[in-house]
């Protein structure tokens, strides 16, 4: 399942989704991974989750690439149960043109391979709400 949590810029996203990835990670079975654009506030995140910074892989240009890296996280460890992505507006070369096709893609592969995506988005629900699937949810 994907879950996305959309808001302003500013509007404290990042804050709540490093929350509920420390909730979570109390009472999940297998691995949860949080994805961000920089090293900022990464302490905040709890030592068991996998913080990984999408500035420290600048080769990675496009939702092509984007999605292979997500693949290759997977391939590495079969036991991630959540993926977080904060700020996707801010990796590769994702854009609001572009989201509904990610989302999609990220539908595909969460059946796949049994995970759920957190994905931070920095749009008003409403702007989103049309352009998504019904495999989507929002968390607020």
């Amino acid at each position: 399942m994907v879950y996305l949590l959309t808001g302003p810029e500013g509007s404290g996203k990042t804050r709540q989704m490093i929350d509920l990835a420390n909730t979570q990670v109390k009472s999940c079975n297998g691995s949860i991974v949080f994805i961000k654009k920089s090293h900022r506030d990464t302490e905040s995140v709890a030592f068991d989750i996998r913080t990984i910074c999408m500035d420290d892989f600048p080769a990675i240009k496009n939702t092509d690439e984007y999605i292979g890296f997500l693949y290759g996280i997977y391939s590495s460890n079969h036991d991630i149960e959540r993926i977080f992505i904060d700020g996707i507006l801010r990796h590769a070369d994702i854009s609001m043109d572009n989201v509904p096709e990610f989302i999609s893609r990220l539908e595909q592969l969460s059946k796949e391979c049994e995970i759920d995506f957190y994905v931070s988005l920095s749009a008003s629900r409403e702007d989103v709400e049309g352009l998504i699937g019904d495999e989507c949810s929002f968390v607020s």
